[in-house]
């Protein structure tokens, strides 16, 4: 089932006015992860395309490193957290499964009085939860600002003898502040796709109810049916480009910038040759920080943002893939105003 909605709220549009994210300390190069798995180091660089990526402490949890990013947002979009109107956190490895990450999110950072609740929808949870915090300032025209925060720690439920997975996956969070922008700038189209069907190409995570002896026997391990979830993305990624450009009036050429789940940098690379796309239109993160789940979306939005490369008016689009199955895209400019407000500083 799929929905697409064109973005908008009355008198104006919904952007991104701030960007952030917060990695774990614990760097794991790849040559660490093949001796592990006892593979050449080469495999990983040449099949996956990861050099390096970041793997939790055990007090670096998914709330702790959504604050991180959060906080960073925040300061870049100059929003106070009281401010806030409503925190919305995309995640599938919460601190535990009740309360929810964002409701310990809202107490951390101080937002307090807003709505607080998450979003599971695996991988793709970022362009879930966006579009979520982007509905709620439709709704309402007295609300102002909205956080989306994606984070996960995946290595924890990450099998070490899997070749299939542990190359593949690390921790991190990122985050962006929503608020109203002119009208033609910020989010403009989005759309979203799930196919229960597809549910057992990617699980993880403990059964309900699980025993010792089903934990002793990695009953919570990640497990993926690679080949099937590699054969989605290559069907999806072209369409969803192909239908953005459509939509727009415009060519691939004119993507200044091409976001997409790192799920895998090679395939990203390959998907992007089938539809013209040129290197530099693609957001590459995945070498670094490898596949963070939820996280890798906004994680990549952080990175281009603050080293310069978007600039306002540009083109901007999302693509995303998660277990479920679940995918879909946002098409965005990037608003004059992001990034670019500093009320914090002002009134401190």
């Amino acid at each position: 089932m799929s929905a697409e909605v064109t973005a908008g709220v009355s008198g104006g549009s919904v952007g991104v006015l701030g960007t952030g994210s917060c990695l774990p300390e614990q760097r794991v190069g790849s040559a660490e992860v093949a001796n592990l798995l006892g593979v050449d180091p080469r495999w990983i660089a040449e099949r996956i395309g990861v050099r390096e990526r970041r793997f939790a402490a055990p007090g670096e949890t998914a709330s702790r490193l959504a604050s991180g990013a959060a906080l960073k947002a925040l300061e870049a979009a100059g929003v106070p957290a009281g401010e806030l109107d409503a925190v919305v956190a995309a995640t599938s490895t919460p601190d535990r499964p009740i309360p929810g990450v964002a409701a310990r999110l809202q107490a951390e950072i101080g937002a307090h009085g807003s709505l607080a609740f998450d979003v599971n929808a695996s991988c793709a949870g970022f362009l879930f939860a966006l579009e979520t915090g982007r509905g709620l300032l439709a709704a309402d025209p007295d609300r102002r600002y909205v956080l989306v925060v994606a984070s996960d720690t995946y290595s924890r439920y990450l099998n070490p003898a899997d070749r299939r997975t542990y190359p593949l996956f690390g921790d991190g969070a990122g985050a962006v502040v929503l608020g109203r922008v002119p009208a033609g700038q910020g989010i403009l189209t989005t759309e979203l796709i799930t196919d229960g069907r597809m549910s057992e190409y990617a699980t993880g995570g403990p059964p309900v109810a699980t025993t010792p002896e089903e934990l002793a026997g990695g009953a919570h391990h990640i497990a993926m049916s690679g080949r099937d979830v590699a054969e989605l993305v290559l069907a999806e990624f072209p369409r969803l480009v192909t239908d953005t450009v459509k939509e727009q009036g415009i060519e691939p050429a004119d993507l200044d910038h091409v976001i997409c789940h790192q799920a895998n940098p090679r395939l990203l690379e390959s998907c992007a040759r089938t539809v013209d796309l040129a290197p530099r239109q693609l957001v590459i993160t995945g070498d670094v920080v490898a596949n963070t789940a939820s996280a890798s979306v906004p994680i990549g939005l952080d990175v281009a943002a603050r080293d310069g490369r978007i600039k306002p008016g540009d083109a901007v689009l999302l693509i995303t893939f998660g277990a479920g199955m679940s995918w879909g895209r946002t098409f965005l400019r990037w608003p004059a105003a992001a990034g670019q407000t500093h009320r914090i500083k002002e009134n401190a």
